[in-house]
């Protein structure tokens, strides 16, 4: 059975080219980074070339660069630092309610430390608007976090005009871009953004590293004390070894797949044509990420569609529980109804993705959806295997 990936932004696999940088930190560089003698220093090296690389993707220094164990941590970082670094001062924090739980959990925490945070919708394409990111501001605003694209849906925010706003009222910004890094160009200067949140797993590199980048100058509280390591903001020995993969990895990202936005389109196109009034597209039309595409399959449960296609890896949007569908809380607050909703699929596809797997992935989903006389889609009990 040969098998589909198209779960990309859950996950990605090990670049080729991340690989064989790893394979020389397995055996031959063993020594500590923070160390001045021979071995030592060759380490130190490639951790310096590792963050440069991080900071030439995204237009920032090699300092503003803090190696992470991973996008959680970066953004835990970003919202308890600020939040301890202001301590007994002000306490108030602006984000969506479409975040991604290492933004939403985060801030329900500090809530409970007496931290005030205002979480503001967004439109049915999933959009936060700017006059009520505006509104929330208050004298007590220390830190505004807005994910730069939304990991369902793929929709994009208007973050550069959110750091204007941000800019013009002295508060501090941050932006989760994991989803998007790799796949749209990302400028911290461009986007005005103070900090900005990377994950090396959805970019080709391993689990368990990440990087948060802060504007010198912006003063955090550490998570983690000790020794001075990573400009003092987070002690330990630094993990070279994923350092090297997620710097070669952020090299690779910046000559992006650009057939990735003609195979979504592609795909929708194809649903669109097949399945007309019954598929609709959830998030935003055109501003959104070129390799997603999360689409309700209107009537049927979107778990049990891609339960009947085994060799598919697809996410989807619901959630099953006893008998009962559970919409997730970004459609949900874009107002997608149950029905809708509860047929959501998110295909997001990546650079190994091919037009015969689209074209394999779709028939399959002609097989299973068959349409009945009332013209709404039902799910057989068909079970496709490839």
């Amino acid at each position: 059975m040969e098998k589909v990936y198209l779960d990309f932004n859950a996950s990605t696999p090990l670049a080729p080219e991340v690989i064989e940088v790893m394979k020389p930190l397995l055996t031959d560089y063993f020594g500590n980074p923070s160390a001045l003698h021979w071995a030592g220093i060759p380490v130190q090296n490639l951790l310096h070339n590792a963050r440069r690389q991080v900071a030439d993707l995204i237009g920032a220094r090699e300092n503003e660069i803090i190696f992470t164990s991973g996008g959680s941590e970066a953004n835990n970082l970003a919202l308890k630092g600020v939040y301890f670094q202001n301590l007994g001062k002000r306490n108030h924090i602006i984000t969506t309610k479409i975040e991604h739980p290492a933004i939403i959990n985060p801030c329900r925490f500090l809530e409970r430390l007496g931290a005030r945070v205002t979480y503001v919708g967004v439109d049915s394409d999933g959009r936060v608007l700017l006059e009520e990111v505006e509104k929330a501001i208050t004298t007590d605003t220390i830190l505004i976090s807005i994910m730069h694209a939304n990991n369902e849906t793929g929709t994009l925010q208007p973050i550069k005009e959110i750091g204007e706003i941000a800019s013009k009222h002295g508060i501090l910004f941050h932006t989760d871009a994991s989803q998007s890094i790799g796949k749209v160009n990302v400028n911290v200067e461009d986007l005005k953004v103070d900090m900005l949140t990377i994950a090396g797993h959805k970019l080709y590199a391993p689990k368990g590293i990440g990087a948060l980048y802060i504007k010198d100058g912006v003063k955090l509280e550490p998570l983690i004390h000790g020794a001075g390591h990573e400009y003092g903001l987070r002690a330990g020995t630094e993990n070279t070894l994923l350092a090297v993969a997620l710097g070669k990895a952020c090299e690779l990202a910046k000559n992006p797949n650009v057939m990735i936005k003609e195979l979504t389109d592609y795909l929708w196109q194809r649903l669109k044509n097949e399945f007309a009034e019954n598929v609709q597209l959830n998030g935003h039309p055109t501003e959104r990420l070129p390799n997603t595409l999360n689409v309700s399959f209107v009537g049927v449960v979107g778990a049990e569609l891609l339960r009947a296609i085994p060799y598919l890896a697809a996410s989807t949007g619901s959630a099953c529980h006893s008998g009962s569908i559970e919409l997730s809380p970004v459609l949900k607050e874009m107002g997608v109804t149950e029905k809708v909703g509860m047929g959501a699929v998110r295909f997001s596809l990546g650079r190994e993705t091919t037009k015969e797997e689209i074209n394999r992935v779709v028939e399959s989903l002609k097989m299973v959806l068959k349409k009945d006389k009332s013209s709404s889609l039902t799910l057989t009990v068909e079970n496709i295997k490839g």
